[in-house]
């Protein structure tokens, strides 16, 4: 790097990386890109996500669940009915980072 390069390079600022890694470091917990997926594919209620992602406990599926609605990524909807039904809909926004871990994916079966 030239001085002039180097005198006009801007300090990066690290928090964006700070928060990419916190989101990248959730995504990456066993089951949370599955149930995003399955959500991307039809999933609705609690059944059709435990029928498509294989070998999860309900438990888990729950903690699951509930930590992508903490974070934005799923909206969750109680249905009034008898009996009451629940429904789980990706959000733009889970939609959008979704789109960014298959990226992450297809790069990771690309030759290094």
């Amino acid at each position: 790097m030239t001085r002039s390069t180097a005198a006009n390079a801007q300090v990066i600022d690290s928090s964006g990386c700070e928060a990419a890694g916190g989101i990248m470091s959730f995504v990456s917990q066993r089951w949370t890109s599955a149930i995003m997926l399955a959500g991307a594919r039809g999933a609705r209620h609690f059944s059709e996500y435990r029928r498509m992602v294989g070998g999860i406990s309900p438990r888990m599926l729950s903690v699951r669940l509930t930590e992508l609605e903490q974070h934005g990524l799923v909206h969750r909807e109680v249905v009034p009915s008898m009996p009451v039904q629940v429904r789980y809909q990706l959000t733009e926004r889970g939609l959008s980072l979704l789109s960014a871990v298959d990226a992450i994916t297809r790069w990771t079966h690309e030759p290094s």
